[in-house]
């Protein structure tokens, strides 16, 4: 009987401790995730007001410039490998 006792006690302080940990470690990763996508976010539509202001062409999107701009850098890596 003593046993089953400590057993359940030791279960109860298992499961406490479990939960905490998960609490924290949720209330980390969550505080991580938000700073993330606020910096990403931000460099983003500052790379976004970049292209739009000094590389879009006469009637180009941004994502058009962008897309370009992609095509023209695998271009030359592709020429550089030769």
């Amino acid at each position: 009987m003593a046993k089953s006792k400590l057993a359940a006690a030791n279960e109860k302080i298992t499961q406490g401790v479990i939960g905490g940990y998960r609490k924290i470690e949720e209330g980390a990763v969550g505080g991580y995730r938000k700073i993330e996508e606020g910096v990403v976010g931000g460099f983003n539509k500052i790379a976004d007001k970049f292209v739009d202001n000094f590389l879009t062409k006469e009637g180009e999107s941004v994502e058009e410039a962008k897309a370009r701009l992609a095509a023209e850098e695998k271009e030359r890596k592709a020429g550089s490998d030769l």
